[in-house]
């Protein structure tokens, strides 16, 4: 019988150890999205204890903690840090078979050295333990990002935000590149007529724009594009339910606009109709500088409106959502396509039954002309665990070129949550490995190396020109 997470852990044969070991282990880690706060890198704080690195906010630990049966004082509420901390570890002995359980014990084993079971007789001697390390320097967000081998981190921006955190983290020349993402949901989320003319007012605001219709609208956000792109912002995201891709003439844009203004609430017919045009706006503006695009599809926020309203969003109240992706996608690809517009792009789906869709949607617009051009990302949110990463890389591998995925990311709010890059990787190793064994793939260990080595890290480095 193995021993729980030892150094062969998820590797079932000796050419997957093999793999993992001299080739996927040591190489670097290109977070290409996540939520990290840009703030606390450029402050460089410590965290005064686990439950802080821990806890705070990490929406995967509270939805399992409710779960559990824990009131909500000891998830969001005004428990102390340690209350809190003791919670979620009575809460761990049962995500068994959950990721939770092994990225908890990855990241004390990584992170910290410690070998121990997360339960509530172990919980004060590792809180303990760690605490007393997160209050050295090595142990400052600095110090946890480089002791992981991070080279490259992308956060998620606001084109409101005024990035002076990322230009602090320039300025003090960090030896891992750390760059704004442009994510502007906000400017084409038209639902709530009052949120949007509150954030029209802001972005007038930042952009030193007088907005009176459409077209300045237009002009604020392009001059906060550009001045992303002077921040060094490579990258755009956005996060959909689902792709737009509905016909619009500039008329109807304008007119949209202006009821908006006025304070009406606009059908859905021209809601999506605003939505598809900002699409498009903002893709065509990444295109003529060279970003890369990435579009998150598939998930149903904000479900339970009880606790959003109590506690705000991001809160843990979304789940996967149904909604059919291919033609529209498709529809929005071609607009792009057609004008010779169309950026490199990543997709992401939340729903694993789209996910050949996915895998075959990205082979309709490679055109030859940059290697892995459009790709499918990785297995995101409630998919990113076992079962979601490899059923993402076998349909990858069945209907396009596993050999060109750029890999892994975080996605994470978490400083502690690197070692998704090793669970990845283990996982990867062992498909390659196993398939290796039982003759279905060459035993050519240079050749497969390499290929684990691309994905792990030199794909994302030449995709996003790093």
């Amino acid at each position: 019988m193995k021993q729980f997470l030892d150094n062969d852990f998820l590797l079932t044969s000796s050419t997957a150890k093999l793999l993992f070991h001299d080739y996927a282990k040591s190489m670097p880690v290109i977070d290409y999205h996540c939520h990290l706060s840009p703030k606390e890198i450029a402050d460089d704080v410590n965290f005064k204890n686990l439950t802080q690195a821990w806890l705070y906010g990490d929406h995967y630990k509270w939805r399992a903690m409710r779960a559990n049966g824990v009131d909500e004082r000891f998830i969001t509420g005004d428990a102390t840090d340690w209350e809190k901390f003791e919670q979620w570890a009575a809460t761990v002995p049962y995500t068994l078979r959950n990721p939770l359980y092994h990225w908890t014990h990855l990241e004390l084993q990584r992170y910290f050295n410690i070998q121990s079971v997360v339960n509530p007789q172990s919980a004060k001697k590792i809180y303990e333990e760690a605490n007393a390390q997160l209050s050295t320097k090595a142990y400052s967000i600095r110090g946890l990002l480089t002791m992981m081998h991070v080279k490259f981190i992308c956060t998620t921006d606001d084109p409101i935000d005024d990035l002076q955190y990322h230009r602090k983290i320039q300025d003090d020349n960090f030896s891992i590149k750390v760059s704004p993402a442009f994510r502007p949901d906000k400017a084409m989320s038209v639902s709530d007529t009052k949120a949007f003319n509150d954030y029209v007012n802001q972005l007038s605001n930042v952009s030193n724009t007088n907005i009176t219709g459409f077209q300045t609208y237009l002009d604020a956000l392009k001059k906060r594009h550009d001045y992303f792109n002077k921040v060094g912002c490579r990258i755009s995201d956005h996060g959909l339910e689902k792709m737009y891709a509905d016909d619009f003439t500039m008329g109807e844009l304008k007119n949209i606009f202006s009821d908006l203004q006025c304070g009406k609430k606009i059908s859905i017919e021209k809601q999506q109709k605003f939505q598809s045009a900002m699409l498009l706006f903002f893709a065509e503006w990444d295109w003529e500088k060279g970003w890369v695009q990435q579009y998150h599809l598939g998930a149903l926020r904000n479900n339970n409106k009880r606790l959003l309203t109590k506690l705000g969003p991001d809160t843990g109240w979304d789940s996967i959502g149904d909604c059919n992706q291919a033609k529209t996608l498709s529809a929005f690809l071609n607009k792009l396509d057609e004008k010779n517009m169309l950026a490199k792009t990543i997709i992401y789906n939340l729903n694993p039954a789209d996910n050949e869709v996915m895998a075959t949607m990205i082979g309709n617009y490679n055109d030859g002309s940059v290697a892995g051009k459009i790709q499918w990302g990785s297995a995101w949110w409630f998919l990113d665990q076992k079962d979601g990463m490899t059923k993402q890389i076998n349909a990858l591998s069945n209907m396009g070129l596993l050999s060109r995925f750029v890999g892994m990311l975080t996605d994470s709010r978490s400083f502690l949550s690197y070692p998704r890059h090793e669970y990845f990787r283990r996982i990867l190793c062992n498909i390659f490995g196993e398939e290796i064994e039982k003759g279905e793939i060459p035993n050519d260990e240079k050749w497969v190396g390499k290929i684990i080595r691309d994905i792990c890290y030199n794909n994302a480095k030449n995709y996003f020109g790093l």
